[in-house]
This record gives C-alpha cells, sequence and structure tokens, in this order.
C-alpha cells in the first residue's frame, strides 16, 4: 500500500512539475504576471520537482532496498513545508490552498517515515 501512496504521490508531484514547465507562474493559482527572471525561476525549480517525483517512483519500486532514499527525499519535502512557515512570517500568508499544501508538506513525511517503520 505504501508503494502505491508514494507513486501516486510521485505521479502528482511530476504532474505540477510539468504543468509549471509549461505554463510558467500562470500555474499558480491566484498568481499575477511575472517578469523573465520569475519565470525562468519557476520552470527551473519546476524541473528540479519533476526530478523529485521521478526520484520517488524509482525509490517505491524497491522500498526494502530504497527505505533510506525514500526518508532523504521525504526530508526535503518536509523542509519545503517549513519554507512555506517562513514566507509566512516574512510576507504573511498565502491563499487557503497554499495553507493546506504546507500543511501536507509537514504531515505526509511523517506519516512515510511511521508507514515505512511498521513495514521494515
Amino acid at each position: 500500500m505504501l508503494r502505491w501512496f508514494l507513486v501516486l504521490f510521485a505521479v502528482a508531484c511530476t504532474a505540477i512539475a510539468l504543468v509549471h514547465i509549461g505554463f510558467g507562474p500562470a500555474s499558480i493559482p491566484g498568481s499575477v504576471p511575472v517578469n523573465a527572471t520569475m519565470d525562468s525561476e519557476d520552470r527551473f525549480y519546476a524541473t528540479l520537482f519533476l526530478g523529485f517525483g521521478v526520484a520517488h517512483i524509482w525509490a517505491a519500486q524497491d522500498l526494502s532496498a530504497r527505505a533510506q532514499t525514500v526518508l532523504a527525499l521525504q526530508a526535503v519535502f518536509f523542509v519545503g513545508g517549513l519554507a512555506r512557515i517562513v514566507s509566512a512570517l516574512a510576507v504573511g500568508l498565502p491563499s487557503g490552498l497554499f495553507q493546506f499544501l504546507g500543511a501536507l508538506e509537514l504531515a505526509i513525511p511523517l506519516l512515510v517515515w511511521w508507514a515505512l517503520r511498521k513495514t521494515a
């Protein structure tokens, strides 16, 4: 079950990345037009998120051998949630959607860690 959750999670990450690569910041709900530098940054970071998703798909294929990889990837995801807190403190709360996503970014890694411990 954990394997399939991780594959579904990875497919969602990959899809989000591809939308950002294709449409840039316009794919962000509530976004405003940005300059070329911000567009370039969004599409660049989307490629890293694409790699993140693909790495999860690879790791999920053999959880017994790649559990540490999954944990490292989930740690990165968790730090992303912490970065949203830094943003909220620096410039204020984002839309409700992004507050929800931040909560998922903090909760999912903890649940994956717990599930991996149960299967080990």
